[in-house]
């Protein structure tokens, strides 16, 4: 079992989320502010760290295959009750007067006793320490019990679970209980629309924590990076069906693609298109078009179709998983694999580009056809274009979530970043939002 998965054990088999709030009433408060219920408006905190802080560090989040670990998937059939639970739970915390803020301050077996009280002191107010630790003699000491509940904090945050309190785990510690509460409840309506008519076998793409999961009768069974929309080009939230999977295929760019990036670099690089094995097709009688020919600058860009054709360089790489959806996305390879080392990974045009994307498709196959991992390989090296269909019946979910609660009793946040908490936002897309 992974360090993490056996930090998740200890703290789930210590919490149940709700086992130390009948005693907030009774803790001491110490230096913590009240909070108060509050329209939303004028609560006095932010509800979502800013999105430059939750990209820095390390890699918070990594793709494997997690099957037989025991964690429990962002979104499932209980998922409704669980975060009724949390929302009742920080209802609670909030009349109870919510947890004290954090100084700026060195947090470690160094640390002034005071700090230490106070970090623990934290961590209770939010069910990561039973209350009996601050009572214990080494309350005022960094010791294993702390350092296991701050890595729990930071994997519910998507914070890197190094137990550390950096610049990202103190934000995410000072934002409010009521703040808190607050994204609990926005994303209820986000959850209950994804549970509808969701089958046993699913993926769910939860874009602001940029992660996909694939699931089956309540189970992960893999956990990938992935790569959603860019801030100026959102990824949409919807609800699908997995029809087909193509592998080595053509890219169609989207008329939007072309039309802001596609041709003003092929005007300033007039070898652009070559470069990259894109060809210029005629929309009306499906010739090919030599590029020069064309006036761009007094052409609409959906005139014509730029197509490009499999390979290295393209797009989509090796393979692409189509399901209907009105917003012409998809998921698919990538031949910008390093993007997934990073945890600033908003960078695509709407579509979700999945790591280890090869795993994912296995899954969804499911042996169909005889397709397993060496015959994946082996069409892919072969770079003909290969559609097949899917049998299995697969849902896709690509969800907008900034808080979720899972049925292990975690309750887990991820920033705002596209800014749609406090809109009544649950499906379609978003509006674009102004660059970070």
């Amino acid at each position: 079992m992974s360090g993490v998965s056996e930090t998740l054990k200890v703290i789930s088999s210590k919490l149940s989320r709700r086992s130390f709030v009948s005693a907030l009433a009774v803790a001491p408060l110490g230096l913590a502010t009240l909070a108060r219920a509050e329209d939303p408006a004028n609560i006095g905190s932010i509800t979502s760290i800013a999105p430059r802080i939750a990209m820095q560090g390390k890699l918070a989040t990594k793709t494997e295959v997690v099957q037989g670990q025991g964690q429990a998937p962002m979104i499932t059939l209980g998922s409704l009750s669980a975060l009724d639970g949390a929302i009742s739970m920080y209802q609670e915390i909030v009349a109870g007067g919510g947890w004290p803020t954090l100084a700026k301050a060195k947090y470690d077996k160094t640390s002034k006793p005071a700090d230490i009280f106070r970090l623990r002191q934290r961590l209770v107010r939010e069910g990561y320490l039973e209350i009996d630790n601050l009572a214990d003699p080494s309350a005022k000491t960094f010791d294993t019990t702390l350092l296991t509940a701050i890595k729990a904090f930071q994997f519910n945050h998507g914070a890197s679970p190094n137990g550390k309190i950096d610049e990202r785990t103190r934000a995410e510690m000072n934002i409010s209980a009521e703040a808190r509460l607050y994204t609990l409840q926005e994303n209820r309506p986000r959850v209950a629309e994804h549970l509808k008519d969701l089958g046993p076998r699913y993926v769910a793409v939860n874009i602001p924590a940029a992660q996909l999961e694939t699931v089956e009768l309540g189970e992960i069974y893999s956990r990938h990076n992935v790569v959603v929309g860019k801030m100026e080009r959102p990824t949409p939230s919807l609800k699908s069906k997995v029809s087909d999977i193509v592998f080595n295929p053509f890219w169609n760019a989207p008329a939007s693609i072309v039309a802001r990036d596609i041709i003003p670099k092929y005007l300033a690089d007039p070898n652009y298109l070559d470069q990259l094995g894109i060809r210029v097709i005629d929309g009306t009688n499906g010739m090919e078009v030599e590029p020069s020919s064309v006036d761009w600058q007094n052409t609409p860009a959906d005139r014509f179709q730029f197509r490009q054709d499999p390979g290295k360089q393209n797009a989509l790489a090796t393979m692409k998983v189509n399901f209907p959806n009105k917003f012409m996305v998809y998921m698919h390879d990538t031949p910008h694999r390093e993007l997934f080392a990073g945890n600033a990974r908003f960078e695509s045009s709407g579509c979700v580009r999945v790591d280890q994307v090869a795993t994912m498709i296995n899954w969804i196959l499911n042996g169909q056809d005889g397709i397993d991992p060496a015959r994946i390989d082996a069409i892919t090296a072969a770079g003909e274009t290969l559609q097949t269909k899917v049998k299995n019946s697969t849902d896709v979910r690509f969800m907008y979530l900034t808080a979720w609660a899972t049925e292990d009793g975690r309750v887990n946040f991820r920033p705002d970043v596209y800014k749609l908490d406090g809109k009544g936002f649950i499906l379609g897309q978003p509006d674009p939002v102004v660059a970070l």
